[in-house]
């Protein structure tokens, strides 16, 4: 188990900005997608993310059901007051010996250590905050494997998922738009139009232009 707490008297409903499991993906696969979409409210679809709704919509209505010993619980809402953590689980599980085990549906592959993991982590603190027991193993569901995946909740992954926590705080707090990256990234991601990494990366041209919006001319009267 990570050693890592929340700070005293952060604890409590309202006393911590709200920070979206979703955003902690998305700040893990790129920091400047996740500003897009928290920050300007900015998002684009492509094929990939049409198959992740598609899918979604199959996992994603609210319902209790059993299967065997097996209790399955879709569309979850889920939160964590002292780490100020909200969001929803695609399913979670609650076996006949108490175990509880979130799944979170992915369209794509799957890639260990990816951002899916983190939000796998993220949602496994929340349960334990509101079943009062240890989630010790999450899951990712890859449509395109057709199987499950187990995630470890060891404590580097939930220092990661604390630190990602803060980060994501200060990005909205700040309400700065991190920098765009020009990586390999970019090519599978949908909205790589409306974000122009090769433009805004480095380039005489963007360095000229901003200098040229922030430059401030002489007022030759007053001169």
């Amino acid at each position: 188990m990570s050693t890592t707490r929340p700070a005293p008297g952060l604890g409590g409903e309202g006393e911590l900005l709200q920070v979206p499991l979703s955003a902690l993906e998305h700040y893990a696969y790129c920091p400047r997608q996740c500003g897009l979409i928290l920050l300007e409210d900015a998002f684009e679809d492509d094929a990939a993310t049409i198959r992740g709704t598609l899918l979604h919509q199959r996992v994603d209505t609210p319902g209790n059901r059993g299967r065997g010993t097996v209790r399955t619980l879709h569309a979850l809402p889920v939160w964590h007051d002292g780490y100020g953590l909200t969001g929803i689980c695609d399913t979670v599980e609650i076996h006949a010996d108490g175990r509880v085990l979130p799944i979170e549906h992915k369209s794509g592959r799957y890639h260990p250590g990816g951002p899916a993991d983190i939000q796998a982590t993220a949602q496994a603190l929340c349960l334990e905050e509101m079943f009062h027991r240890p989630v010790a193993e999450a899951a990712v569901y890859s449509a395109a494997d057709r199987r499950r995946h187990p995630v470890i909740i060891d404590g580097p992954l939930r220092d990661t998922v604390l630190r990602l926590t803060e980060t994501v705080r200060a990005l909205l707090t700040s309400a700065r738009l991190p920098a765009p990256v020009a990586d390999t990234r970019c090519r599978r991601c949908s909205m790589a139009t409306g974000c122009m990494p090769k433009v805004l990366t480095g380039t005489r041209r963007y360095h000229r232009a901003l200098d040229d919006l922030y430059h401030l001319e002489a007022d030759p009267e007053s001169a």
